[in-house]
C-alpha cells in the first residue's frame, strides 16, 4: 500500500479482485500480444510471407511482458503502441518485422478495448444473475408476510414483502435484458487502417478485396467474435461507449432504489441490512446502526449514473475519422464506471443474502393503518346490511379524519373501529369489526404474484444459468 500517493478507492475499498484484474495493465497488453498473434497468423493463412518460425515465437512470447523494456521505449519515442511493439520485437527477433503489419494503433487498442468491456460486462452479468437468486429466495420467503405500502411514502394498501422483492428484480430483470442485447450484438473492430478504408492491408494483399475482408473474419474468429464492425474511421465508433455505460447507469439506477428502500425500511426497523457484531455504527452515537452499505451503493450509483455524460460527450464532438480527445478521458471513465458498478453488485449481493426481518414491527405498523384501509370493506359490508352508502361514506369520512387527528396531535392510538363501533348509523359491532381487520385479506394477489413471477420469469432463468450462481460477497470496509 502506498500511503504517499493518492489510489482509487475504487480498486482499494470498493472493487473485486476480478473486475481490478479485466482492467489491468497485464490484462490490455496480453490481449494486445494475442492481437498481434492473430494478425500474423490470419496474413499468413491469407498468403503474406510470414513463416510458422515466427508465429511460434510470437506465442513463446504471448505472456512474458518485458515491461521494463516497453517502459524505458515509450519514455523516448511518446507512443505507448510502439514502445510495445518494440519490446515484443526483442523477445522477438525474428518475427520482429512482421509484427504490427498494416496495422494502426487502434487495432490493438482499440480491439482490446471492445473485448476488455464485454468480458467486465459478462462479469457484471454473473453478479447480476446471483443477485436475482438471492431476491427470488426472499421474495418467496416472504411472500404471505402482509406489510404497509406506501405512495408518496404515505401508507397506503398493503402489499407483502416478498411482493415488493419482486419489484427490485423486475427492475433488474430489465437491465439484464439490456446488457444481453449488448452482448448479443458484440462485434470487433478489426483491421481497418489509418482512416478505415483498410489501404494499408489492400496494398499488402495487392488489392485483393476479398482477402481483405477475409482478414477480419479471420481475427476476430480467432478472438472468439462472430462478426466485426463493417465500417469504422480509425476507430470504433464512440458511441459504443456510451451505449455500454448507459446500460451500466441503468443498473446503478436499480440498485440506487433499492438501496433507497432499504434505508427507508431500516428507519421504520422492519428490515435492515447486515450488521457485523463488531461493527461500529457512529463514531459519537455508540447504539447506531448505520444503513452502510446501502448509503454506498447509493453514493457509487450516483457517480456510474454521472459517468455517463464521459463517454457521450466524448461520442459527440469526435472529428471526422479520428481525433485524440477520447484517449485521457476513455482511460479514467470507462474503467471506473465498471470498478463502481462492480462495487455496487458486491454490495447488493451481500446485502441481499443478509437482510434481517422483523414480521412483530412490520405487523404493528401494519394494524395501526390498516382501520383506515379496511373502510371500503366496512362501507360495503354495511351496505349489504342495509346501510345508505352515501350517509356511511360521509361518517366514515368524519370518523377518519378525527381518528387521524387524534393519532398525530395527541399521539394515541388509533380508535377508528370504536368510533365506527359506537355509531348508530353503522349496523357492526366492534367484534365485527375487528374480524374484517385480518391482514391477508387486503393484499390481494400479492401471493399470487410473487409465485408467479418466479415460476414464470425468474426460475426459467436461473436454470438455465445455474452454472453462474453460487456467487458470495464480503465487503472490504
Amino acid at each position: 500500500m502506498a500511503n504517499d500517493r493518492y489510489e482509487s478507492p475504487l480498486a482499494k475499498r470498493y472493487a473485486s479482485k476480478e473486475m481490478q484484474y479485466i482492467f489491468s495493465a497485464d490484462k490490455k497488453f496480453k490481449t494486445w500480444r494475442k492481437l498481434w498473434i492473430a494478425l500474423a497468423e490470419s496474413e499468413k493463412e491469407l498468403g503474406l510471407d510470414i513463416t510458422q518460425e515466427q508465429i511460434d515465437e510470437l506465442k513463446a512470447h504471448q505472456e512474458d511482458i518485458n515491461y521494463e523494456t516497453a517502459q524505458k521505449r515509450e519514455a523516448e519515442v511518446r507512443h505507448d503502441v510502439m514502445s510495445h511493439v518494440y519490446a515484443y520485437g526483442c523477445q522477438c527477433p525474428k518475427a520482429k518485422g512482421i509484427i504490427h503489419l498494416g496495422a494502426t494503433s487502434c487495432y490493438v487498442g482499440d480491439n482490446t478495448d471492445l473485448i476488455v468491456m464485454h468480458e467486465a460486462l459478462g462479469l457484471v452479468r454473473r453478479k447480476l444473475i446471483n443477485v436475482i437468486a438471492q431476491l427470488s429466495k426472499f421474495s418467496l420467503e416472504y411472500k404471505d408476510l402482509p406489510t404497509l405500502a406506501f405512495t408518496h411514502f404515505q401508507p397506503a394498501q398493503p402489499t407483502t414483502l416478498g411482493k415488493r422483492a419482486t419489484l427490485w428484480m423486475n427492475d433488474l430483470m430489465l437491465d439484464l435484458e439490456e446488457l444481453d442485447f449488448l452482448l448479443e450484438h458484440k462485434k470487433l473492430l478489426g483491421c481497418k487502417g489509418t482512416t478505415g478504408t483498410q489501404a494499408s492491408f489492400m496494398e499488402l494483399f495487392n488489392q485483393d478485396n476479398e482477402k481483405v475482408k477475409e482478414l477480419d473474419q479471420r481475427i476476430a474468429a480467432k478472438m472468439g467474435y462472430e462478426h466485426c464492425y463493417h465500417v469504422s474511421g480509425q476507430t470504433y465508433s464512440r458511441k459504443v461507449d456510451s451505449q455500454i455505460l448507459n446500460v451500466l447507469a441503468q443498473l446503478a439506477q436499480s440498485a440506487h432504489k433499492f438501496s433507497n428502500d432499504i434505508r427507508l425500511l431500516q428507519h421504520l426497523k422492519e428490515v435492515e441490512e447486515p450488521f457485523e457484531k463488531h461493527q461500529i455504527g457512529s463514531s459519537a452515537m455508540a447504539y447506531k446502526r448505520n444503513p452502510m452499505r446501502s448509503e454506498r451503493i447509493a453514493s457509487l450509483a450516483n457517480y456510474v449514473i454521472a459517468d455517463t455524460l464521459n463517454p457521450a460527450i466524448t461520442a459527440a464532438t469526435q472529428w471526422f475519422e479520428r481525433t485524440l480527445d477520447d484517449s485521457a478521458n476513455k482511460r479514467i471513465a470507462i474503467p471506473e464506471a465498471f470498478l463502481a458498478i462492480d462495487g455496487i453488485l458486491e454490495l447488493y449481493l451481500n446485502i441481499s443474502e443478509n437482510l434481517v426481518v422483523y414480521p412483530n414491527v412490520i405487523n404493528a405498523h401494519l394494524m395501526k393503518e390498516l382501520p383506515f384501509m379496511a373502510t371500503e370493506t366496512i362501507l360495503m359490508d354495511c351496505v349489504k346490511l342495509g346501510g345508505d352508502r352515501q350517509e356511511l361514506h360521509e361518517a366514515i369520512r368524519v370518523h377518519s379524519m378525527e381518528a387521524a387527528k387524534l393519532v398525530k396531535s395527541e399521539g394515541k392510538e388509533n380508535d377508528l373501529l370504536e368510533r365506527i363501533a359506537n355509531d348508530p348509523l353503522f349496523p357492526m359491532d366492534k367484534e365485527q369489526l375487528v374480524q374484517l381487520m385480518n391482514p391477508k385479506a387486503f393484499v390481494g394477489r400479492s401471493v399470487q404474484q410473487v409465485e408467479e413471477y418466479n415460476a414464470d420469469v425468474i426460475q426459467p432463468l436461473l436454470e438455465k444459468e445455474h452454472e453462474v450462481l453460487g456467487i458470495h460477497a464480503d465487503i472490504k470496509v
